[in-house]
Formats: C-alpha cells, sequence, structure tokens
C-alpha cells in the first residue's frame, strides 16, 4: 500500500520533524494539528493544517480538533470497497493513509503530586484515540504509528519498496496501536476511580486495570506438564528483577526467575556488603561483611547441603576471587545475580557455559502493589517496606540486648522478613546460622533452625534469634534457649505474652519487640 497523504498529530514530538522530512521525500501530503503542524512548517516543511482541511477551525480550547468526518472517512473507508471509495469521492474526500498520533500526557500529568482534577481532565485525549483506533481498524489500508521508535524502520522499509508499507507491517502497527490506547484508557480508569467523593487519591483503584508485556516464552512453568511466559510491567520498577541482562547460561526458567526475585528483593535491602542464597524461594544462608568474597564464606556455611542449586544475588560488583571461592567448594549455582561483574570474574563464569548469569541495577526502590492470583480475584497490598531499626525495638525482658546483639538481631530480623512463615532464624556475627521456614506451627520451625545449624556444625551459643511473628507459646522460647541462644526479636503481640517474657527471663535471654510482623506466604 503505498503512503499518499499523512496526517500527524503528536504530544511527543521526538524524531517528528525528521519523520515527516522522510514522508516528504517519498511525495506524501502532509495534514497537521496545532503545534505539529507548526513545528513542521518551522521545518520548512509544506503542511495543511486539519482545520483548513475541514473547513472547521480548532475549537472549544482544543477539544475538537480532528473529529470530523472529513478525517475519519479518509480513515475508515475500506479500500477494498468500490462502494466506500465512490462515497468518499462524492464527497470530496481523499484517503488518508497513515496516521501518525500520540496521546495527550495523561500518566505524566498525574505522576505530578499537586494535580487537579480539572488539570488531569484536561489530558484525557479525545480525538487522538479516535483516530487511533479508526486507523488501527482499518489497518488493511493505513499504517497506524503511535511510536517515535517505529519511524526509521518505517522510512526504511518505505525506501526499499517505493513509498509502500506491508500488510504485515500495518497489521503489527495496529497490534501496537490498540495496546497504546487500551494503556491510555487504562491509566485514566486506575487513577479516576482511585479518587473518593472529595476527589482525593486513596491506594487502591475501584477498577484495577493491569498491562503486561511479554518478554519471552518459558520452556515450561513450576513443572513440565505446565505452560509458563515471562510478563514484565511497561515500565519496571528500577532495579527490579524485570531489568535482568543476561551475560551468559541457559535459557531461565519459570523457578529460575522466581526465585531470583526473592534473592534479588532481599539482597539489595542490605546497605553493607551481602550475599544471599535462595532455594525454593527461601534464604539458605544470608551474611553480611567488609566485603562480598566474606559475605558469600560465611553465607555458604549456613547449610551448604540446601545451597547446592541455588540462587545467588550479590549487592556488589562481583570479582575474581568471589568466582574462585564458589570454584574452590565446588558450588553448583543455577543462577548469579549482581550489579555487576569483573572483566576477571567474567572470564572464570564462561567457563560453565550452563550458569546462568545475570547483571542488573541496584536501586532500593519498592513496587507500587504486590498481587497474587487466587481463584476468580486477585490480591493486592502494598509491599512491606519496612524495615526495623535500633530505634523501634522495645525491651520487654530483664536482660538487655548488648549493642553487638542490637545489630544481629536486626540483620536477623530482616533476613526473616523474606523467610515463608513460619519464620524462625538464627544468627551470629553478621551470617545466618539456622533457618526454619514454612512449618505449621512455629516450635517446628524453631526447632528446624537448630537442627539445621546443628548439622552444618555451627554452634548456636551466644547466637540471636528472630521470629517473623509473635511466639504464641513459650515452648518456642525453651527450645531457643537449649540452642544456646541469648537473645531473641519479635514483634510480640501475643495474648500470652507475658508467659514469654517470663520465659525470656527465666533463661536469661535479652528479647525485644518490635511491633511489625513479618509474615510472607
Amino acid at each position: 500500500m503505498k503512503i499518499r497523504q499523512a496526517l500527524l498529530s503528536l504530544s511527543d514530538k521526538s524524531g517528528a520533524l525528521e519523520f515527516a522530512r522522510g514522508l516528504v521525500a517519498h511525495g506524501v501530503t502532509l495534514l497537521s494539528t496545532g503545534g505539529t503542524a507548526k513545528l513542521l512548517r518551522d521545518g520548512g516543511l509544506p503542511v495543511t493544517e486539519v482545520g483548513d482541511y475541514t473547513g472547521f477551525p480548532e475549537m472549544l480550547d482544543g477539544r475538537v480538533k480532528t473529529l470530523h468526518p472529513k478525517v475519519h472517512a479518509g480513515i475508515l473507508a475500506r479500500r477494498d470497497l468500490p462502494e466506500h471509495l465512490a462515497t468518499i469521492a462524492a464527497h470530496g474526500i481523499p484517503t488518508i493513509d497513515l496516521v501518525c498520533v500520540n496521546l495527550y500526557p495523561f500518566r505524566e500529568t498525574v505522576a505530578k503530586a499537586d494535580v487537579t482534577l480539572a488539570e488531569a481532565i484536561e489530558n484525557i485525549d479525545i480525538g487522538g484515540p479516535a483516530m487511533v483506533r479508526s486507523s488501527a481498524k482499518n489497518y488493511a489500508g493505513v499504517a497506524v504509528v503511535t511510536d517515535p521508535a517505529d519511524y526509521p524502520a518505517l522510512l526504511a522499509e518505505m525506501a526499499t519498496n517505493a513509498g509502500t508499507l506491508s500488510l504485515n507491517t500495518r497489521f503489527a502497527l495496529a497490534k501496537k496501536a490498540f495496546v497504546h490506547t487500551a494503556r491510555y484508557d487504562s491509566a485514566i480508569a486506575n487513577w479516576l476511580t482511585a479518587l473518593d467523593e472529595a476527589s482525593q487519591p486513596q491506594p487502591f483503584p475501584e477498577h484495577l486495570q493491569l498491562a503486561f508485556d511479554r518478554v519471552e516464552a518459558l520452556r515450561y512453568g513450576e513443572n513440565p506438564h505446565q505452560q509458563a511466559a515471562f510478563y514484565r510491567d511497561p515500565v519496571p520498577t528500577t532495579g527490579s528483577i524485570a531489568h535482568y541482562r543476561q551475560l551468559q547460561g541457559k535459557e531461565l526458567s519459570y523457578n529460575n526467575i522466581a526465585d531470583a526475585d526473592a534473592a534479588w528483593e532481599c539482597v539489595k535491602t542490605f546497605a553493607t556488603p551481602a550475599c544471599v542464597i535462595i532455594k525454593h524461594a527461601n534464604p539458605c544462608g544470608v551474611a553480611i561483611d567488609i566485603n562480598l568474597l566474606s559475605a558469600y564464606e560465611k553465607a555458604f556455611q549456613t547449610d551448604s547441603t540446601s545451597a547446592f542449586g541455588g540462587i545467588i544475588a550479590f549487592n556488589g560488583t562481583v570479582d575474581g576471587d568471589v568466582v574462585a571461592a564458589m570454584n574452590t567448594r565446588k558450588h553448583f549455582v543455577e543462577v548469579l545475580l549482581a550489579p555487576a561483574f569483573t572483566d576477571a570474574a567474567r572470564e572464570m563464569l564462561a567457563v560453565k557455559q550452563n550458569l546462568r548469569v545475570l547483571e542488573l541495577p541496584l536501586a532500593r526502590i519498592h513496587h507500587a502493589f504486590e498481587m497474587k492470583r487466587v481463584g476468580g480475584g486477585l490480591l493486592v497490598q502494598t509491599p512491606d517496606r519496612f524495615n526495623v531499626q535500633a530505634a523501634d525495638l522495645r525491651v520487654v525482658s530483664k536482660v538487655a540486648p548488648s549493642q553487638e546483639q542490637v545489630a544481629d538481631l536486626l540483620f536477623a530480623y530482616r533476613v526473616a522478613k523474606f523467610v515463608k512463615s513460619n519464620a524462625i532464624v538464627f544468627c551470629g556475627r553478621g551470617m545466618t546460622l539456622g533457618v526454619g521456614a514454612g512449618q505449621m506451627s512455629r516450635v517446628d520451625s524453631t526447632r528446624i533452625a537448630a537442627s539445621k545449624a546443628q548439622s552444618a556444625g555451627l554452634d548456636l551459643t551466644g547466637s540471636c534469634v528472630a521470629s517473623d511473628a509473635f511466639f504464641p507459646f513459650r515452648d518456642g522460647l525453651d527450645v531457643v534457649a537449649a540452642a544456646g541462644a541469648k537473645a531473641v526479636i519479635q514483634p510480640g503481640g501475643s495474648l500470652r505474652d507475658e508467659e514469654v517474657i517470663s520465659a525470656a527471663d527465666e533463661h536469661g535471654l535479652a528479647m525485644v519487640f518490635t511491633g511489625a510482623r513479618h509474615f510472607r506466604h
């Protein structure tokens, strides 16, 4: 289909002048609106304003520009139906073969902290989406362009094909255009339905519209008989797993991505050099130290058995010493994540052809929402952003923790936030010693955590313990004390808090309450 006449009406004018010049070079006649027409005219290009073309000026402060039969009939007329062509010819309406439109900046407008409802409403585009949808519907005869990134490829195709664009290209552009308008309308609906009666924004819209882009189809889901794909947000949260760049290794699986996300979200909460080893979405070894090598060596000690086939995440640049330590231990790893890798590390890792190595930017920013699909619905919550600080602790035992114990308690509590409930974490000297996860009773998690440490040959004498929720009975404290721990951190809030505090005092334990629970399901 040869492009003879194009209409350009753009909010984002990046690359528009160069694109229009390319169209004119192919003999295309230009129609345009207001600001876009001025840009083209100032650039020395011949252009007809839509108001002059239709005989009706832009009116109502620009609310009505292109909503006219001479525009939409020129777009919507089917080129394969003689009666359509005869009708527009009878009314002196030429065809419009290319429509280049992007929409008023609604998302950018409502992202401003002081935006008013009136300002938001004026940034809801009407004529733009109408033209985009008309063009996309009639892709058999019209090319619709909504993304400036497509300009060079379209001009190149026209240059190669005597000013024409193929049906496949027009269909691909139409699909992209419908996504463009769908997301635009979704942004409007999400923002408006999150306003209360006083037009004040609330955390959750009444009607939630979601949009994701498929990155790749995965080999299978959690199990080989399940199909799966990975989708990302159109604008992923800075520093999230969706920003990964795979440097080497096999394709990522469904479980790889899920576990890598768990590892990354945990490791990026630490400001000091940290290493997190994840197995089946649970930390099996976490440590902080003066450098990544020491952090890795300590994290690996926690549970070297579970670390086999795990996911490792670092919050700094991985060098050759870290890779050498992994090789010395013959540590089989599924995925390795870090913000950067030195050339020496890359060279050493390259011999492990199946090892998936991911590089992604480190940013301690959270998603706006966390979501979990359930039968017939969706659970949505704000992320668990709260990290307990020393000032948040309330000593409830007769014995107060030392400064060193406070540091370990805070570290253990940070780790417990990423362990499936019921979560118990023993730690000491900035490293996990034993982790109990996902048990139906807290005392069982406590026993498992102690047993894990003992199996690894780690001494729990003088250790610190974190519980993601309150101890409902004193039996958990009895296990903690018998294992050799000397300090406990927990939210408090049980009906039996006094009984649990008495048990701590009986065993000579220091115990602090945080007032903040960290369930993770």
